[in-house]
């Protein structure tokens, strides 16, 4: 990964793949987050998992959303992307890492999940560009029936997972019922006021 400026605009580049992201384009990552944080509301103390950093703005959401005594976990494996977040980035999102709900995973998501069963009230899967994005092999690990697996089990019952991607994917869907979620869909632009291209998020519930 690369990370480029051009007067107060970042782009994440991905060697041999192209733009990953932009600092202009994140309504549907605010849209991710928000979902997840009106389904915890009500929850006293609530523990979230941000999947994926990135530059900072779904995190900046579910902080926005999240109650006062939330607890906010985000997984970023690389730690380059930490780094950026704290020397570059940071002011885009108005400092995300600074709030001291949250607490700094420089670990793979997959494996934050797999150590912690019926721990998270709500997960907010941001990574690559969804089930089918850049990094296809460690995609497969993550938004494979494994993956999904390691998901189901870390959240608590009744818990939500929102799932951000460039499209849809149908077989992603089924992957998600099989094992054991109930699904809706919805789409959100990539810019405000309805503007940009539609990503795609889904909304997954661990039944209780």
């Amino acid at each position: 990964m690369k990370l480029f400026q051009r007067g107060s605009e970042f782009s994440i580049f991905v060697e041999k793949e192209g733009e990953l992201m932009n600092s202009r384009a994140h309504n549907s990552e605010d849209v991710l987050a928000e979902i997840a944080c009106k389904h915890v509301a009500k929850l006293k103390a609530p523990h979230l998992l941000v999947g994926g950093l990135g530059m900072g703005f779904t995190l900046r959401a579910a902080l926005n959303h999240a109650n006062a005594d939330a607890k906010v976990s985000v997984a970023e494996l690389l730690p380059a992307v930490v780094r950026w977040n704290r020397e570059y980035l940071g002011a885009l999102a108005d400092f995300p890492l600074n709030d001291p709900r949250v607490e700094v995973l420089e670990l793979d998501v997959g494996k934050v999940m797999r150590r912690n069963k019926q721990t998270f009230d709500a997960i907010m899967m941001d990574v690559d560009n969804g089930p089918d994005g850049f990094s296809r092999e460690d995609n497969d690990a993550l938004y494979g029936y494994n993956g999904l697996t390691l998901a189901y089990d870390s959240l608590k019952p009744g818990g939500m997972m929102t799932v951000w991607s460039a499209a849809s994917d149908k077989y992603f869907t089924q992957r998600l019922v099989k094992v054991g979620f109930d699904v809706k869909e919805q789409t959100a632009h990539a810019l405000t006021n309805k503007r940009g291209n539609r990503h795609h998020i889904w909304i997954a519930v661990r039944k209780a």
